[in-house]
């Protein structure tokens, strides 16, 4: 019953992240939208600004990608499969769900997948190696 309880206050976490992340995207978005009517001042400024936007635009880049991540772990949970790793099949510990609320693989999971052990995680350059790619591939015409 822990483990259910606990998962219960992770929605909910979960949930309130998920709101303030779109109150943030759309306050960001429409910020990013209104910049070109911001003009003036000299090339010091411009540069600045230029800088901001950049800051900005990346900002609002992993607010989007973290929030696609919350509304995926939310859905896992109302399809019954949250809190399982997407590759071994195991119980993700708690630790790592309180650490990493939308976590879709265990540690030992996730850490194959980085080091390039594998996983069945899609995508990423982790399903690539030497031999799939010689240097003439990369070289033009």
């Amino acid at each position: 019953m822990a483990r259910k309880d606990s998962l219960l206050k992770l929605r909910a976490l979960l949930v309130h992240r998920r709101d303030a992340l779109r109150r943030a995207l759309a306050g960001d978005l429409s910020m990013l939208k209104s910049l070109p009517e911001h003009s003036g001042g000299d090339v010091v400024d411009a540069a600045l600004d230029a800088a901001q936007d950049e800051i900005s635009s990346q900002l609002a880049e992993v607010e989007s990608r973290e929030l696609a991540h919350i509304e995926n772990a939310i859905e896992r949970m109302r399809q019954g499969s949250y809190g399982q790793c997407e590759v071994c099949e195991t119980k993700i510990p708690l630790a790592r769900l309180n650490a990493l609320p939308y976590a879709m693989t265990c540690i030992d999971c996730q850490r194959a997948a980085e080091t390039g052990g594998g996983g069945n995680l899609s995508g990423g350059w982790t399903s690539y190696t030497d031999s799939d790619l010689s240097y003439s591939d990369l070289e033009t015409p």
